[in-house]
């Protein structure tokens, strides 16, 4: 397949890609920071307040993905790349660590993760932007700080320019 067509196809498929996220984030209620609070608060369990709905969220895209990646593999060559992508850093440290608990302190906070937040921009702008501008500022700001480190950063699904 030529070049040009391969990348065409791959903006194509990923544009179709987040809207598919997106209308999902949306029907499943994962933009309304309430409904993520309720099923993020583990201590309201023993009162009955728990709200496990969005676990269901997470065990069928966890599913759905599995069964995605195992019918892609079977095949040479990715349809809208020139290889397959893997993630090459299996080592946890303390980027990993630090990162994970900023995130998972903001999204306690805000009942917003990233993909959710963009996706709820078509419904709460403005108020989405106080999430989305600090996030972005952050994000700008390690990778900043990483350039300067001489960090590499690893463009996950993605082709590799020649």
């Amino acid at each position: 397949m030529p070049k040009i067509r391969r990348e065409r196809l791959f903006h194509i498929s990923a544009l179709v890609s987040g809207l598919v996220f997106g209308l999902g984030l949306a029907v499943s209620g994962m933009t309304h920071p309430a409904k993520v609070k309720a099923f993020l608060d583990i201590s309201a369990i023993p009162t009955g307040r728990w709200d496990p709905s969005l676990a269901f969220v997470l065990a069928a895209a966890v599913f759905v993905t599995m069964f995605a990646i195992r019918i892609a593999h079977r095949r040479r060559q990715p349809i809208a790349a020139t290889a397959f992508s893997q993630a090459d850093a299996k080592d946890i440290d303390g980027e990993l660590i630090i990162g994970s608990v900023l995130f998972g302190v903001g999204w306690g906070m805000a009942g917003l993760c990233p993909g959710p937040a963009i996706a709820d921009i078509v419904s709460a702008f403005p108020d989405i932007v106080l999430f989305l501008g600090p996030m972005l500022f952050g994000s700008f700001v390690v990778g900043r700080w990483r350039a300067v480190r001489g960090h590499t950063t690893s463009n996950a699904g993605r082709e590799e320019k020649a």
